[in-house]
């Protein structure tokens, strides 16, 4: 499919550029997201067949099935979305504002900055769930700062802001390293567990507060994609079509540590979907630009097709999701780097 621009206008005289490919691309990983939600609500020791998921959904299963639904596997499969699809937008952000691949929370540092502040309320505080979650915000947003004010000379720069993000991750990847030694057995084994990232336990507790964030975050994002496109052509282009690039490049950047540090409250580091999801949404669109709501429609899909495949594709073991995003998203970067190298770019 070729790539399709059509001008779509309101009856107000509103005209809105839409891209075609970009648009079927939404449509249909949407579609696979809902269908693996779907067949993971049913997986399970009692499984429900996805017809008998779709009543108990519209409130006409039994009594049974109304618990086992919205009670035990709905809230799981709505933090597995949310969280996918904060991290593919997040992902997205960051590369676009440091106009590299490899711009992602994942490098930057955000994830080790969430987890050393999750790490905190494990090990010196011996915290609950709640207070290791806003250690983990907390965590994040104080990383993404750090990171800013560092990169910081007449403007964040997209090279700078890598450099600055690998060197603030090797540190504070060593500070989580101290706190595990500092700990007793009981909370390393709590830590450990907590890093691998994971969705299991997750109830609504997680659920409100990560919609609330999204629904505010979501709209911010889209709102400045323009801005943030126009901003891929250099600050000086921007600068003269008359984007406010400072201040569009601060607002995205806070916007984008928030649902990084969110999604990672909610559900550990839950490595390579940020960094992977932008990457392949890119590469199905074919679309210059952020391509931030596909990124988003990506990294929900991804998430909840790895948490079904880390429950039934090895048996009666059932693995941590981060530990199968980790698997697929390293043989996925040794493919993009074999790629790359045939081309010639690297």
């Amino acid at each position: 499919m070729k790539t399709i621009n059509r001008a779509v206008r309101s009856p107000g005289g509103l005209s809105i550029r839409l891209d075609v490919r970009a648009f079927v691309v939404v449509l249909l990983l949407l579609a696979a997201a809902l269908t693996a939600s779907v067949v993971l609500i049913g997986t399970g020791d009692f499984p429900i067949p996805a017809a008998d998921v779709l009543r108990t959904l519209f409130g006409q299963g039994n009594e049974g099935q109304e618990f086992i639904v919205n009670e035990l596997r709905l809230p799981r499969v709505l933090v597995g979305l949310l969280v996918g699809a904060s991290l593919g937008l997040g992902g997205a952000l960051f590369q676009s504002i440091s106009r590299n691949p490899l711009g992602s929370p994942d490098v930057l540092g955000l994830g080790q900055g969430a987890t050393a502040g999750a790490l905190t309320m494990i090990v010196l505080f011996s915290g609950d769930a709640n207070q290791v979650a806003l250690g983990a915000l907390v965590g994040g947003l104080v990383t993404g700062l750090a990171i800013y004010v560092l990169a910081w000379k007449r403007g964040v720069h997209g090279y700078r802001l890598v450099l600055v993000g690998i060197g603030v991750s090797a540190i504070v990847t060593a500070v989580n390293g101290y706190l595990l030694t500092k700990s007793d057995i009981v909370d390393a084994a709590r830590a450990v567990v907590w890093m691998t990232g994971s969705l299991d336990g997750r109830d609504w507790d997680q659920v409100w507060p990560l919609l609330g964030l999204c629904a505010v975050l979501v709209p911010l994002a889209l709102c400045n994609a323009h801005g943030l496109r126009m901003m891929e052509m250099g600050d000086d282009v921007s600068y003269a079509l008359g984007v406010r690039v400072e201040r569009v490049r601060l607002l995205l950047m806070v916007a984008a540590v928030l649902l990084t540090a969110s999604a990672t409250a909610a559900a550990g580091p839950v490595s390579f979907v940020a960094l992977t999801a932008p990457q392949l949404a890119r590469r199905l669109t074919r679309s210059p630009g952020p391509n931030l709501l596909p990124s988003l429609c990506m990294g929900a899909a991804l998430l909840v097709t790895a948490d079904w495949l880390s429950q039934r594709a090895f048996g009666a073991e059932q693995l941590p999701v981060g530990v199968v995003t980790g698997v697929l998203g390293g043989v996925y970067l040794l493919w993009l780097l074999v790629t790359e190298r045939r081309a010639g770019r690297i």
